[in-house]
């Protein structure tokens, strides 16, 4: 072949080769334009968040129990009731309670009996040592029976003495058991709502071991939010700071708060629990 008809054979294809290129380059997809955000610069606070997990309570919650044994013979409120500081709860059957305070009065008042009838010795005892004494200044009767008659009115009154205070006694007795006479009626502490009842009516609940309790009753306007927080954390918080809780059925909505305390003790010394440790060597 030619030497000039071996060069047109190269530079033909180097020629389409070039224009392939070019025609890449010209017509090839160009790049998205980059979407910068921006936004204006403004001042403001910087959140340093202590994430904590608890639970939502009652600021106030009591439970009203009973001081008394004995069946819980009307049972005067329901679950969400609202009721009142000193509203009837329960009352528990007074039968054994209201025995044993007639029985106290009743030996209150045979002591009283006793009593008259020592005042009556007292005052023949007076009399008798009055005429005992004018007869011993005639010489009418032996000293030894002036005496007799002068220790008798010292027993007359010691008698009187002892009557007293047992009449006091007894009296303290029958005060106190009108006070446990009114322990069966169960009153409401407080204002509040019933968030549990643990007694039902016709139960029998026993107070000399424990006190039983009767309802749960729980101030509702009020909420307060225990919440455990890492030992980490526990600088970085204190009372008065605001802070805000969510709930799972509406984790967007913040509620807003106070912190109002921070335990100075761990749970478990809080709850008086102990925990025994053994070490060997």
């Amino acid at each position: 072949m030619p030497p000039r008809s071996r060069r047109k054979f190269v530079v033909i294809p180097l020629l389409i080769i070039s224009f392939i290129v070019l025609g890449w380059y010209i017509f090839k997809p160009k790049p998205a334009a980059p979407d910068y955000l921006t936004a204006t610069v403004t001042r403001g606070d910087i959140e340093n968040s202590v994430l904590a997990s608890g639970s939502l309570q009652a600021f106030r919650q009591v439970s009203v129990g009973a001081q008394v044994s004995g069946q819980v013979k009307t049972l005067y409120v329901k679950l969400g009731d609202q009721i009142k500081k000193g509203q009837l709860i329960a009352q528990i059957d007074p039968i054994t309670q209201q025995i044993t305070l007639k029985n106290n009065q009743a030996a209150i008042a045979n002591l009283e009996a006793q009593k008259r009838v020592n005042q009556a010795n007292l005052q023949l005892a007076q009399a008798q040592s009055a005429r005992m004494q004018v007869l011993l200044k005639s010489q009418a009767v032996s000293k030894t029976d002036a005496d007799t008659a002068q220790a008798t009115l010292k027993v007359s009154e010691a008698n009187v003495a002892a009557s007293d205070a047992q009449i006091q006694q007894a009296q303290l007795q029958v005060n106190n058991a009108q006070e446990v006479l009114g322990y069966t009626r169960i009153t409401a502490p407080m204002d509040g709502t019933v968030v549990a009842i643990v007694t039902e009516q016709g139960q029998t609940v026993n107070a000399n071991q424990t006190a039983p309790t009767i309802i749960k009753l729980a101030k509702l306007d009020t909420l307060t939010v225990r919440a455990q927080i890492s030992e980490a954390d526990v600088v970085k918080v204190k009372p008065g700071q605001v802070v805000y809780f969510t709930i799972l059925g509406n984790p967007d909505k913040r509620y807003y708060a106070k912190l109002r305390s921070i335990e100075p003790a761990p749970e478990s010394i809080a709850k008086d629990t102990t925990t025994t440790t053994t070490t060997t060597t």
